[in-house]
């Protein structure tokens, strides 16, 4: 019987799965997530669940899923990059939201590219593309290469590539490894989030690797898609990009398999994230036009599933004018900051006793990562701030004393090396009693410190921590509640998105979800009483799913199962799926009797379309049973498709325009 370790690291916990295809789930764990040191947590949850087994040599196949990506995302963090782009004016950064997805990020832009042929539209400037890596090389951590037209010839972003490695020996992204459509900035995008994200999957890696050759475990590693499928951790370590919703993939194809449904709604709530997919027959909806994260439009086959920074640990915000709000960033809870460094406790004392609070009362900073490049790519104001962080949390109040310190800290937390704690949800359940194992003293002070700060911005909030524990459970309950209710509206209505109803659809939606007024009142404030059903059942999943879901259950009038071992549903999803790898082909013709396959490697030319038609789609399937290999299938098999373009001409004559072939290589994974 075959012994499988399912691993999902995610924003908080970091799960382990001990499985078996004949007896499912045979053991699991959890431990906190420490993105400092990802081995302590990595290393804690599977040494929970080996224990069981007598000799952990028995382990045939190791599979990780992870939500550091699409936190990392959506968070807007991410490591340092230089893009390189071929063929492009400064009119593409305006385009797909590319110029804003960069920020401070450095962007060159170098003759060359190709046009819609393939053919050369201008020659390589190398010089100048040496010039920009030997500048930027010290101070990014890895570079992204984009180039007009690459889909139909890869020449100049494989050339200005292998540049890249030369030169710096940095990681290097080429757009037309990701993705083989046309739009030139969204495939720059892809290629710029691929190379911020290889830092963080890298360290997850290596963290795995480490720990398993520590126990003599000699198994293939691999990591969980998008989509859904598995591929190997060396081709992940690649396009890291495509692991982007390798979590909510996890957690879908995990419900799937422990909720035995075949209709159905999956919200996977975590410490950072909502994710919510459409199960239709049993099988998830794949994004048709690529995966959107955080509001980024990436070019990246995914499982469609629509990810909000809505989770337990969601900060707190309180804005003058705007009330309460949550997310979309995560803080740590302030209840476990103090169990780890029992000193916060004193300092929230200290604030709550004081006569003025100031503006960052109740905050703190944390470390949360390595450094991902060397201090001198910092400023001497983050270098400084980096530096205080070293040994221990530093109150926020404390550290940015001056508001000159401000951006400097930011930018740090947007490189995802420092991270915020605070007052979460997380930590409203400790109040209430529902959460246990952190200090629920620090949690209560922390909600004191908060109902000041509100009253000194003109906010209303109750006086009484649980009051307040109370409404920050609500304002979760009815957040949570209208992602249910638009994510269920997305396949008929695509435009619907929460916080976008007009304003007597707000009502409504309000009316629905929010909990109920006394009776007397309803008939005077609210003459129509307005109520909603969710038909499509809802499985939910996560730790802090029983939390909230329960209420949202009867405020929907909705069939809601949290199912056994949903709080490990994301670790058991990475053990139950396959390989899958896909490679497409184009077909077009440059003139009259020429025909031109467009490969991910390489082009050619033939003057017969049957034969440039076959060689495309041998080509496609040899290049996805490849692939499917090489990502760690065993025994793929491959199937092919074709769409033919044709236009009639003045004469009703049908015309050759494009064929575009799609091979597909689906396998099990190799065991040990």
């Amino acid at each position: 019987m075959a012994k499988l370790l399912g691993i999902d690291t995610g924003g908080t916990y970091t799960d382990a799965v001990l499985f078996s295809r004949e007896e499912g789930v045979l053991a699991t764990a959890k431990a906190l997530t420490t993105k400092h040191d990802l081995s302590i947590c990595v290393g804690e949850a599977i040494g929970s669940v080996l224990e069981t087994l007598p000799d952990e040599t028995e382990i045939e196949l190791v599979s990780i899923s992870t939500t550091l990506a699409t936190n990392a995302v959506v968070e807007g963090q991410g490591s340092p990059v230089c893009l390189l782009l071929i063929g492009h004016d400064e009119k593409a950064l305006d385009r797909a939201g590319l110029g804003v997805a960069l920020g401070q990020d450095p962007v060159v832009f170098l003759n060359g590219g190709h046009d819609a042929s393939g053919d050369e539209a201008a020659p390589l400037d190398l010089a100048a593309a040496k010039e920009a890596i030997e500048q930027y090389a010290p101070s990014v951590s890895a570079f992204a290469v984009a180039g007009l037209f690459a889909v139909r010839n890869p020449a100049h972003e494989v050339a200005v590539s292998e540049l890249v490695q030369s030169l710096s020996g940095r990681p290097v992204t080429a757009a037309h490894q990701l993705a083989s459509s046309l739009d030139a900035p969204r495939r720059a995008l892809t290629a710029v989030l691929n190379a911020r994200l290889i830092p963080q999957l890298q360290d997850l890696i290596l963290s795995v690797q480490g720990l398993l050759s520590s126990r003599q475990i000699d198994a293939p590693l691999m990591i969980v898609k998008g989509d859904g499928s598995l591929v190997s951790a060396e081709v992940a370590l690649q396009r890291p990009i495509e692991t982007v919703l390798s979590g909510p993939a996890a957690s879908t194809i995990g419900a799937t398999h422990l909720a035995g449904q075949t209709d159905m709604l999956v919200v996977d709530i975590g410490g950072t994230t909502s994710d919510i997919a459409v199960l239709r027959n049993g099988r998830p909806l794949l994004s048709a036009d690529g995966a959107t994260i955080g509001g980024w439009k990436t070019m990246v086959q995914a499982i469609a599933v629509q990810t909000y920074g809505l989770g337990g640990d969601s900060e707190l915000r309180l804005t003058r004018g705007q009330g309460l709000k949550l997310g979309p960033r995560r803080n740590i809870p302030i209840s476990l900051l103090a169990k780890d460094f029992p000193a916060v406790l004193d300092v929230l004392d200290e604030q709550l006793a004081s006569e003025r609070l100031t503006d960052h009362a109740g905050l703190f900073a944390v470390r949360q990562r390595a450094l991902d490049t060397t201090e001198t790519a910092m400023s001497s104001s983050e270098r400084n701030l980096w530096r205080a962080l070293q040994d221990r949390p530093v109150a926020l109040a404390d550290l940015l004393s001056g508001s000159a310190m401000e951006r400097p800290f930011q930018r740090l937390v947007d490189r995802g090396l420092a991270i915020v704690s605070g007052f979460t949800p997380s930590d409203a359940a400790h109040v209430l009693g529902r959460h246990e194992g952190w200090s629920q003293a620090a949690a209560e002070t922390s909600a004191c410190i908060y109902m000041r700060r509100a009253q000194a911005l003109g906010i209303t909030l109750p006086t009484d921590p649980r009051a307040f524990a109370e409404l920050v459970t609500e304002a979760m309950v009815c957040a949570s509640a209208e992602l249910l209710v638009m994510a269920s509206l997305s396949e008929k209505i695509p435009a619907a998105q929460p916080g976008k109803p007009d304003e007597l659809g707000r009502h409504f939606l309000r009316q629905a979800i929010e909990r109920k007024p006394d009776a007397a009142r309803l008939p005077a404030e609210n003459p129509i009483d307005f109520n909603l059903r969710l038909r499509l059942p809802v499985v939910a999943i996560g730790a802090p799913a029983a939390n909230y879901y329960p209420e949202i259950a009867a405020r929907l009038d909705a069939k809601i199962t949290i199912p056994r071992h949903a709080e490990v549903c994301n670790a058991i999803g990475a053990v139950v799926s396959s390989v899958s790898q896909e490679v497409k082909a184009t077909v077009t013709t440059p003139g009259e009797g020429r025909y031109r396959v467009h490969l991910v490697n390489r082009m050619a030319e033939f003057t017969s379309l049957d034969l440039a038609l076959r060689f495309a789609d041998e080509q496609a399937k040899d290049l996805a049973r490849e692939a499917a290999i090489s990502a760690g299938a065993l025994n793929p098999e491959v199937q092919s498709s074709r769409q033919d373009t044709m236009v009639k001409d003045t004469g009703g004559r049908q015309i050759f325009v494009e064929s575009r072939i799609d091979a597909v290589a689906i396998g099990r994974p190799s065991l040990a």
